[in-house]
């Protein structure tokens, strides 16, 4: 996986929006204007990138991936995990975990928001 297909699956989610709020270096992703990914463009060699996870299932992952599934860099890491692509995980589970980070997001909204979301298909 390279950042280009991270961004191009991140931007085909519903009501979703990319920002660089903390600086040209970092680009975020949100769902009606909650984060829900965050990576760093200045990265060649070694993808990874953070997002949000259900915080019994952010320690299995680290668990079982200790090489590709770490706390989350500068986030709250009860909450948020950095990913390493390109490592343990294929890109599909990948791509699941992404799914499963907006998923949190979206399911925190407020439920008028989730169902005008929804109906913007």
């Amino acid at each position: 996986m390279h950042i280009e297909e991270l961004r191009e699956y991140c931007l085909g989610q519903k009501a979703v929006s990319e920002e660089l709020p903390f600086g040209p270096q970092t680009l975020v992703f949100k769902v009606a204007g909650k984060v829900f990914l965050l990576v760093g463009l200045d990265q060649v060699d070694q993808l990874s990138f953070n997002v949000k996870c259900d915080p019994e299932y952010a320690v299995e992952l680290r668990e079982e991936y200790e090489g590709t599934v770490l706390p989350g860099y500068h986030m709250n890491k009860k909450h948020w995990n950095t990913v390493y692509a390109n490592r343990e995980l294929s890109d599909d589970r990948l791509f699941g975990l992404v799914d499963h980070s907006y998923q949190l997001v979206f399911q925190s909204l407020p439920k008028k928001m989730q169902e005008e979301i929804g109906a913007s298909e």
